[in-house]
C-alpha cells in the first residue's frame, strides 16, 4: 500500500491496531542528514521486543514478549510512503479494542497536538470504509429489512449489501497474500465510505504486457443496472479468445468515476496506454478515456450500437426494411461515398430523418461504422462482419441478481476456466501442426508460425483467394501501383454477385493495403492483398504483416519491460517486480513439454537452494 504522507500511514496502522486490539510503537525512524525530513520508519506492536538489562529490576512488570507485528515503511521517489514490509502475528493475547497510541509528534507544540484528532478523521477514512462500513449502513444494524438488502442508493457511494464491503476488504487481503504481484486500488468519498475500488491479479498484469494494445472496456453490468457495478477490461490473446486485464466495482456512470479507473488501470501497467479502446457509447467514460488516454485510438463497439437496434427501431414502422438498409449500409460500404449515399437513401425513403437516436448514430459515426476506422487497428475485436460480437469476459458466470459475495467465487471459477483454456491452446498449437488445404506457399509459411485458431481464420482467407477470379492493374504513381481485383461473393438469397476491391502495392517499400482493411480490423492479410501479392510473384508475406502477437510462442520470445540491470539497492519493490517477469519467463518456457518443464523445476529449486545458502551465510 501507499499513502500520501507518513501521518496517513501512521494513523491508518493505529486504526487497524485499535480494531485488532493492541498500541503501536515507533519502533525506528530514519532522517536525511541535511533536512531532518524523515524518509523511513517501522512501526511495531508494543509488545515488540524486551526491556533492557538494567531496567529489568524494576517494580513495574515485564509486559513485552518480543511480538513480531510490525510494518516498515519508506518515502518512494513519487514522495508517497510505501509499506516494504507487514507482519501481522502477534504472540500474545490481544487486548478489548479500546486502547490508545500517543503519536509522537516531530514539533511537539500543542497547538498541532490539538489537531491532531482533526487530521486523524480524514486519514482514517481508509480503514473506515473497510472495518466500519462492512457492518452495513455505516456501522449501525437495522432491523428493516429493506435497509439490509441495500445500504447505499447514494451517487457518490458504492451500492453494496450489508457485509459486502467486508467481503471485498477478505477478499483483496487474501489475494494479497496468495497470488504474487496482485494490485488493488481503492478509492473513498469524503465521509469515508467505498467509492470506487480496481483490482488486478497477477496473471492478468502479466497479459498486460503482451495484450493491452487493444482492449474494451465493459461496463455492460454498471449501465444495465446489475446487483453488481463490475467495470472489466477485455482483451485478446495470441489464440484470439478474450483475456481479463482488470476489474473495478463504480459508485455510478459519471465522468470521475471512470477517470478515477482508467488512472488506476494506467498506474498498473507502468502508464503505457493502449492503442485503442473500444466501449459502448457513453459519454461520461468518453469524457474520461479522452482525459487519460488522449494519444489512445477511441472507438465504441459495433456490435454494441447493432445489438440496440431491436429496442430502438423495433417500434418503427417497416422494421425489417429499415434494419436491412442500415445492415447494407454498415457492413457493405467500403468508400465512405457509399455509406453517406446508402444511409441518406435509408432516411429519406422510411421517413426516418427526425428519429433521435439514428441523428446521433449518425453523429458519432467516425466512432463505428467500419469504413472510418479503416486505420484503426483492432486486433480481432472489431465486430467488423455480420453476426460479431464482443462476448462479455464473464458471460454465464453473472446474472443481474448475481450478489457481490457470489461473484468473488465466480471470479476465481471464470479465470482458472480462461487460463486453461489457454494453456489447452498452447499446448495444441506446439505439438502439432495444421492440416493444409491448398498449395499457397502463403499458407505453408504462417502454418510454422501462428497458433491454431489465428491460423485457421487467416487459412480460410487463403482459401478464398479461388473466389477472386481477376486482378488488374489500373492505375500508377511512381512506386505505388492501384489493382482491381474482382471477387465473387454471397449476395441476396444464394445468387453470387461480383464486387470490386482496390488494392495498393508499393513493393519498394513492402506494402500491401487493400480496401477491406482486414489487416487492421483482425491483423492478417485478406483474399485480396495475397491475390496482388502472388500476381506480382511474391512468395512470402512481409515480415510487416506477421505480427508476433499471434505467433505460438509469442510470449516466451516477447520479453515485456526488459528488465533493467540498474537496480536500486533500497527498493524491494523494484526487486520483486524484476524477479517476477525473469520467473515469468521461465514458466512460459517450461510448459512447452514435459522435459521443458522437468529442467525449468530443477531450475527454480536449484535457485532456492542457492538463496538459502545466502540467507544461512548472513545468520
Amino acid at each position: 500500500m501507499e499513502f500520501e504522507s507518513y501521518e496517513d500511514a501512521y494513523n491508518y496502522y493505529n486504526c487497524y491496531a485499535k480494531e485488532v486490539g493492541f498500541r503501536v510503537r515507533v519502533k525506528n525512524s530514519w532522517f536525511k542528514r541535511n533536512s531532518r525530513e524523515k524518509y523511513g520508519a517501522v512501526l511495531c506492536c508494543s509488545s515488540q521486543g524486551f526491556k533492557r538489562v538494567k531496567d529489568v529490576n524494576r517494580l513495574r512488570k515485564e509486559t513485552r514478549t518480543g511480538c513480531p507485528a510490525m510494518i516498515r515503511m519508506r518515502l518512494a521517489d513519487s514522495q508517497r510512503w510505501r509499506v516494504l514490509e507487514v507482519s501481522l502475528e502477534h504472540n500474545h493475547l490481544l487486548g478489548a479494542k479500546i486502547y490508545r497510541s500517543i503519536k509522537k509528534m516531530a514539533t511537539g507544540n500543542k497547538r498541532k497536538l490539538q489537531k491532531s484528532s482533526d487530521v486523524e478523521v480524514q486519514t482514517i477514512k481508509l480503514y473506515r470504509a473497510l472495518v466500519i462500513d462492512a457492518g452495513g449502513n455505516n456501522g449501525h444494524p437495522s432491523s428493516n429489512a429493506r435497509e439490509i438488502r441495500k445500504i447505499s442508493e447514494v451517487p457518490n457511494q458504492l451500492n453494496l449489501r450489508k457485509g459486502d464491503a467486508q467481503a471485498i476488504h477478505n477478499y483483496l487481503c487474501r489475494m494479497q497474500l496468495t497470488n504474487p504481484n496482485f494490485f488493488y486500488l481503492m478509492d473513498l468519498n469524503d465521509e469515508g465510505h467505498l467509492r470506487n475500488v480496481f483490482w488486478i491479479d497477477a496473471r492478468s498484469r502479466a497479459s498486460c504486457s503482451y495484450f493491452s494494445d487493444v482492449f474494451y472496456i465493459d461496463s455492460t453490468y454498471l449501465s444495465n443496472k446489475y446487483e453488481i457495478p463490475l467495470v472489466a477490461f477485455i482483451g485478446s490473446n495470441h489464440h484470439g479468445q478474450s483475456v481479463l486485464l482488470g476489474c473495478g466495482l463504480l459508485a455510478g456512470e459519471t465522468r470521475e468515476s471512470y477517470t478515477w479507473l482508467l488512472k488506476a488501470w494506467l498506474t498498473c501497467v507502468s502508464g503505457h496506454g493502449p492503442q485503442t479502446i473500444i466501449t459502448d457509447r457513453c459519454k461520461a467514460l468518453r469524457s474520461a478515456i479522452g482525459e487519460v488516454f488522449p494519444r489512445s485510438h477511441h472507438r465504441f463497439g459495433l456490435s454494441h450500437v447493432m445489438k440496440r437496434v431491436p429496442e430502438k427501431l423495433g417500434g418503427l414502422r417497416n422494421y425489417d426494411a429499415i434494419r436491412l438498409a442500415l445492415m447494407k449500409a454498415v457492413y457493405d460500404s467500403l468508400k465512405v461515398l457509399e455509406f453517406e449515399a446508402a444511409w441518406s437513401f435509408m432516411v429519406q425513403r422510411f421517413g426516418v430523418g427526425d428519429h433521435e437516436w439514428l441523428q446521433s448514430l449518425y453523429e458519432d459515426r467516425v466512432l463505428w461504422v467500419p469504413v472510418y476506422l479503416k486505420d484503426t487497428f483492432f486486433a480481432g475485436m472489431s465486430s467488423a462482419r455480420p453476426g460479431e460480437t464482443l462476448t462479455p469476459f464473464f458471460d454465464r458466470y453473472v446474472h443481474k441478481q448475481t450478489p457481490l459475495k457470489e461473484f468473488l467465487d465466480k471470479y476465481e471459477l471464470a479465470l482458472h476456466k480462461k487460463h486453461k483454456q489457454e494453456t489447452l491452446a498452447d499446448i495444441e498449437s506446439r505439438s502439432s501442426g495444421p492440416t493444409l488445404k491448398t498449395r499457397c506457399s502463403f499458407e505453408l509459411q504462417l502454418s510454422k508460425l501462428y497458433t491454431r485458431e489465428i491460423f485457421k481464420k487467416f487459412q480460410f482467407e487463403v482459401e478464398e483467394m479461388y473466389s477472386c477470379f481477376s486482378t488488374t492493374q489500373i492505375h500508377i504513381d511512381g512506386p505505388i501501383v492501384i489493382f482491381l481485383v474482382k471477387e465473387r461473393v454471397l449476395g441476396e438469397g444464394s445468387r453470387r454477385d461480383i464486387r470490386d476491391y482496390e488494392v495498393l502495392y508499393n513493393k519498394s517499400a513492402g506494402e500491401v493495403r487493400c480496401i477491406c482493411s482486414c489487416f487492421n480490423f483482425y491483423g492478417y492479410l485478406c483474399r485480396h492483398a495475397m491475390c496482388v501479392l502472388n500476381f506480382n510473384g511474391v512468395e512470402e508475406i512481409p515480415s510487416r504483416y506477421m505480427l508476433s502477437r499471434w505467433k505460438k510462442d509469442y510470449k516466451r520470445l516477447y520479453i515485456p519491460d526488459q528488465i533493467s540491470t540498474d537496480v536500486d539497492a533500497t527498493d524491494q519493490v523494484q526487486w520483486y517486480s524484476q524477479l517476477h517477469r525473469s520467473a515469468l519467463q521461465v514458466v512460459e518456457e517450461g510448459v512447452i513439454s514435459l522435459d521443458h518443464y522437468s529442467i525449468a523445476i530443477q531450475a527454480l529449486e536449484e535457485s532456492l537452494n542457492r538463496v538459502h545458502v545466502v540467507e544461512d551465510k548472513q545468520d
